[in-house]
């Protein structure tokens, strides 16, 4: 079996604000492997989003362990943290998270020029990777559709070279045309041995994933492959 390139054991989240006091995670126990393409699923608050922030150092679990590339996080300083961030981790939101006043080949090389390495040519190849045809490049995201907003955010993703993409509802704001051409560009990237994790709500879209879970009350109830499981 190939390496996990994340594991968490145990891992709750607690989040304590004066009278409330909400357990996003209940001693969840997971592990990704390396080139996998894992969909997580489940009811708004089931605790989804917590738990693809705390897999890609976003969040720290309030107790548990989480492992990324084998190296311990959960009591990292906030520079380590945001160090793995940067090596491991590229991150995809449903609402783009593009910069409105750069071009969608700047916004790829904005990652890239936070990590002191700019390169115009590596950006547009990672645009014409994602399926943004060349004439797009030198728009802004006001510029661009849903679709090919978020093909640019995939691409700046990709930017630095991760070991693991992690999205948290990637075609929430799409339609089923454009979300189909979206989860299928996450397919490719994990056949060609990225790790991924999408987040979603689409269960029409779990068919393209190597293993699914259920995540439910902050607690995996459910994991298999598409044919397997019962969101």
């Amino acid at each position: 079996m190939t390496d996990p390139v994340i594991e968490l054991e145990n891992v709750r989240k607690v989040y304590d604000s004066g009278s409330t006091r909400v357990e996003a995670l209940k001693g969840v126990n997971l592990r990704v492997r390396r080139g996998e393409f894992l969909m997580v699923v489940g009811p708004s608050g089931s605790g989804k989003s917590t738990l693809l922030h705390i897999m890609g150092a976003l969040d720290t679990p309030t107790s548990g362990r989480v492992r990324i590339a084998g190296r311990e996080i959960s009591r990292l300083s906030d520079r380590e943290l945001a160090r793995i961030r940067s090596r491991y981790v590229g991150f995809v939101f449903q609402e783009f998270n593009l910069i409105e006043t750069l071009t969608a080949l700047e916004n790829v090389m904005f990652p890239m020029t936070l990590a002191g390495r700019e390169d115009e040519e590596l950006a547009k190849r990672l645009l014409l990777k994602v399926g943004l045809s060349e004439e797009h490049f030198d728009k802004f995201p006001n510029q661009l559709s849903g679709g090919e907003r978020q093909r640019v955010a995939i691409a700046r993703a990709l930017a630095n070279d991760p070991e693991v993409i992690l999205a948290d509802e990637p075609t929430g704001q799409l339609d089923t045309r454009n979300s189909r051409r979206i989860i299928k560009v996450f397919r490719r990237l994990s056949d060609e041995g990225k790790t991924v994790v999408v987040v979603t709500h689409d269960l029409s879209l779990i068919e393209w994933a190597d293993r699914v879970i259920v995540l439910r009350d902050g607690q995996i109830v459910e994991e298999g492959s598409p044919e397997e499981v019962s969101p």
